[in-house]
C-alpha cells in the first residue's frame, strides 16, 4: 500500500530533487592546485591551493532568508546603519514580492528592526522542520517551527541590512553563497557534527528518547566525555581532528567558555558568562556545541590549556589523556593570530552570547564578534594566505522558501518530510504498488539536505561581490579541507562524498586580491578598507581600494594599497581613565586624512586583556576597552589607525587604575 498522504505528484517531486541534489553534489570536483611559493605564511605543511590558513567561524540557528531574503535592498530605517548597495551587485534566490505579499504560509514575512534584534528561540527539531517543509510545499512554519513563547508569524520574519549591516557589507567584497544547505533536518549538534566528519550515525548508545534513534543524532545530547557537563551520548567512527593528526597538520577548536573557572572534585567548572545587548546574562561555554568533545581521540575532557602558545594547533606528549589535544579557549586564537603562529585549520566558536543564537544571542553581538576576529586576522601577517569560512549549524526553524534537495532518504519514526515515518522518494511502480517499497540504503535519520543556511568566504583570494549558487552544505567546509590538505575522506557513507565543493567561491587565477575591509563591531559599517589587487586589465583605484597610486602598502604578498586617501605616518594623543574593569579613551589622531577607525587593544606582558574599536569623526575616536580583570599596576595601549591608504600601529605604557595623557608612537 502507498505510504499515507504522499500524492503522486508530491512524490515525483521529491524523486526529481533526489536526482538533481545528487547529480550536482557528485559533478564538480575541485581543482588541484600546485603548493604555491607566492602564498604568504609561515607555514610549511602543504596545501593544494594557496590557502594555508582556513577558519570557520561556525555560528548558530539562521536561515538564509532570515538573514539574506530581501539582500541587496535594505529599507534604511529611522536611527539605524543604512546600507547602499554597489551598483554592480549580483540578486539572491531571496524573497521576491509574491513570496513577501502572498506567502503560501498563513503569514507573510515581515521586516524585523534593529530595536527587534532579540526574539525568542523557535523550534528546530528534526521532525518539526520536515513538517514545515510539508512535502514539499513550504508552507507549514507558523504550525511547526513557530515558537510557543512568541506570535506565531515571527517565523517569518527577516533581517535586513540596516541589522545584519556587518554580513551585508562583507558579501558586498567578498563572496555569498545562496544555495548551502543543512546537512540534515534538525538542531545544533547534528549540524556541529556534520562540519567535522560529515556522520551523525555511530552514536553510543544507539537508542536515546528524543535525542538518538538508529544509532544516528538528531537532537542535542551533551557529550560523555565532556567534563563541564554530565554527557548522555559518544561518537564513534573519525572526525576531521584524527585525519589532520594522522598528517601532520596543524589545527585547533577555539571556543568561547572552554576555559575552566575552577575546579571541583577534580572536574571542570566552566563558569564564564556576559550579558547580552538585552542585558541578560548568558553562560559562555555549550557542550553540545562542541563536536569533537563527543570522540574520545579528540576530547579535551578536563578542558586542560596548552603547554604554551608554540604549542596551540600543535599535538601534545601524550594526548589525548594529556595536553589540550587541539581544544581551546577561544583566547587562545587571540594569542596564536597575535604570534602569528596559526594553525592550518582552525574553528571558531563564538562564547553563546556572541553566536547569534536566539533567544540568548543577537545579531548586533554576533556582529561585535565577527568584526573583531576578522579584524584581528586582517592585521596578521599571515592574513594573505588565510581563507575565513562564516557558517550555521541550523535554521532555527526560522522560515526560508527554497525546498532542499534530498539526497539522503530515511525511513524511520521520526521522519515526516514525504508522510509519517518517510523522508524519501518512490519509484512509479511504487506509487501504483505494482512492485514492493523498497527500503532506504544507507544509515536512517539523516534525512537531508535540511533547510537553506548562510555560506560566506573572506580572504584575500575570494571572489568579490559574488554570490555563488553551487549546491553545497556544512561538508562542503570538510570537504575544502580535506582536499587542500590532502588527508582523504572519513568514511564510506560520510556526507563530504558527495558534498558540492567551495572552490567557485574562490578566484585562485585571475590574479586579483580582495581588499582587508575592517566593519564596526557596534553598527557593522566599514570603517577601513586597505589593500587589494583588480586583475590583470581591469581599473584600478577608487573608493573601494585597488590598485591606487596615492595608497600605501597593501596586505601581505607586496600589492598597492588603495587609493581612497593620503596616509602619512600617523599621531596618536589619548586622555586614558581606568577604573575598575574599564579604560576610557578619547583620542586625537593627526598625520593621515581620510575615512577610518581606530582599534584599540590593553596589553599586560603578552596577553590581551581586553580590545574595542571607534570610527575617526574629524580625526577625534572615542572608544572604553572592558579588561577581563580589574586594573592593577602598568599595562600597553596599543592603537591601530586604519584609513583607506593604509595602517600604522601605535603603543604606549600607562599605569592603571588613574587617569594619564599619553601619545603614543
Amino acid at each position: 500500500m502507498s505510504p499515507e498522504g504522499v500524492t503522486r505528484t508530491r512524490r515525483r517531486w521529491i524523486a526529481g530533487a533526489l536526482a538533481v541534489g545528487l547529480a550536482v553534489a557528485v559533478f564538480g570536483l575541485a581543482n588541484a592546485f600546485a603548493d604555491s611559493s607566492s602564498s604568504a605564511s609561515g607555514n610549511s605543511e602543504p596545501s593544494t591551493t594557496p590557502i594555508k590558513h582556513l577558519v570557520v567561524i561556525f555560528q548558530e540557528n539562521e536561515s538564509f532568508d532570515h538573514y539574506f531574503g530581501t539582500y541587496p535592498h535594505a529599507a534604511d530605517g529611522p536611527g539605524e546603519p543604512t546600507f547602499t548597495a554597489k551598483a554592480d551587485t549580483p540578486s539572491v534566490n531571496g524573497l521576491n514580492n509574491a513570496l513577501l505579499t502572498a506567502n503560501p504560509n498563513h503569514y507573510n514575512p515581515r521586516r524585523l528592526s534593529r530595536g527587534e534584534a532579540v526574539t525568542c528561540d523557535m523550534d528546530h527539531g528534526y521532525t518539526d522542520e520536515q513538517k514545515a517543509y510539508d512535502r514539499g510545499l513550504v508552507d507549514r512554519f507558523p504550525e511547526y517551527t513557530a515558537s510557543h513563547e512568541c506570535e506565531p508569524g515571527l517565523v517569518m520574519d527577516y533581517y535586513d541590512g540596516n541589522t545584519v549591516t556587518g554580513l551585508w557589507n562583507l558579501a558586498q567584497h567578498f563572496a555569498l553563497n545562496d544555495n548551502s544547505f543543512d546537512t540534515q533536518f534538525g538542531p545544533s549538534t547534528p549540524g556541529a557534527i556534520n562540519l567535522i566528519s560529515g556522520e551523525t550515525h555511530g552514536a553510543e548508545p544507539a537508542t536515546l528518547a528524543g535525542n538518538v534513534e538508529n544509532g544516528t543524532v538528531i537532537s542535542d545530547p551533551n557529550p560523555i566525555p565532556d567534563g563541564c557537563t554530565t554527557g548522555t551520548i559518544k561518537m564513534t567512527g573519525k572526525n576531521i581532528g584524527d585525519l589532520l593528526n594522522k598528517n601532520g597538520i596543524t589545527w585547533g577548536w577555539f571556543q568561547g567558555g572552554f576555559a575552566p573557572t575552577e575546579y571541583k572534585a577534580g572536574k571542570p567548572v566552566c563558569g564564564a558568562s556576559h550579558k547580552n545587548v538585552a542585558s541578560a546574562t548568558v553562560s559562555d561555554y555549550s557542550p553540545h556545541h562542541n563536536p569533537f568533545e563527543y570522540y574520545e581521540s579528540t576530547a579535551n575532557p578536563l578542558h586542560r590549556a596548552p603547554e604554551s602558545e608554540a604549542m596551540i594547533g600543535h599535538g601534545e606528549p601524550g594526548a589525548p589523556e594529556k595536553g589540550a589535544n587541539h581544544e581551546y579557549d577561544t583566547s587562545a586564537f587571540d594569542e596564536a593570530v597575535k604570534h602569528e603562529n596559526l594553525p592550518a585549520v582552525s574553528f571558531l566558536k563564538a562564547p553563546e552570547y556572541q553566536d547569534g543564537h536566539p533567544g540568548y544571542s543577537d545579531p548586533l553581538d554576533e556582529q561585535a564578534f565577527i568584526a573583531e576576529k576578522l579584524d584581528e586576522l586582517e592585521h596578521s601577517n599571515q592574513w594573505g594566505s588565510t581563507a575565513v569560512v562564516i557558517a550555521y549549524d541550523d535554521s532555527d526553524g526560522w522560515y526560508d522558501h527554497v525546498m532542499p534537495p534530498i539526497v539522503d532518504q530515511s525511513e524511520s519514526p521520526s521522519d515526516y518530510l514525504t508522510g509519517p515515518g518517510y523522508c524519501r522518494g518512490f519509484s512509479e511502480k511504487e506509487e501504483k504498488n505494482e512492485e514492493p517499497i523498497k527500503p532506504v540504503s544507507g544509515p536512517l535519520d539523516r534525512c537531508g539536505y535540511g533547510p537553506r543556511l548562510p555560506l560566506m568566504v573572506i580572504s584575500p583570494y575570494a571572489k568579490q561581490n559574488y554570490v555563488d549558487n553551487t549546491l553545497t552544505d556544512q561538508s562542503s567546509i570538510l570537504r575544502f579541507i580535506e582536499e587542500n590538505w590532502q588527508t582523504g575522506r572519513i568514511s564510506p557513507t560520510s556526507a563530504d562524498n558527495k558534498a558540492g565543493t567551495l572552490m567557485n567561491m574562490f578566484d585562485f587565477e585571475s590574479g586579483a586580491r580582495a581588499p582587508k575591509v575592517f566593519l564596526s563591531p557596534e553598527t557593522g559599517e566599514i570603517v577601513g578598507e586597505e589593500g587589494g589587487k583588480p586583475a590583470p586589465g581591469e581599473e584600478s583605484g577608487g573608493d573601494e581600494g585597488g590598485h591606487g597610486g596615492q595608497g600605501g602598502q597593501g596586505g601581505h604578498g607586496g600589492w598597492s594599497g588603495g587609493s581612497g586617501g593620503d596616509h602619512g605616518h600617523e599621531k596618536v594623543h589619548c586622555k586614558v581613565n581606568g577604573h575598575g574593569h574599564h579604560v576610557d579613551l578619547s583620542c586625537k589622531v593627526s598625520g593621515g586624512s581620510g575615512r577610518g577607525a581606530v582599534r584599540f587593544r590593553i596589553e599586560r606582558g603578552r596577553k590581551v586583556l581586553g580590545t574595542s574599536s571607534a570610527p575617526l569623526k574629524r580625526n577625534q575616536a572615542t572608544s572604553s576597552v572592558t579588561t577581563k580583570g580589574a586594573l592593577a599596576g602598568r599595562y600597553t595601549l596599543l592603537a591601530t589607525v586604519s584609513r583607506t591608504g593604509g595602517i600604522d600601529a601605535l603603543s604606549q605604557g600607562v599605569v592603571l587604575p588613574g587617569k594619564a595623557s599619553v601619545d603614543l608612537h
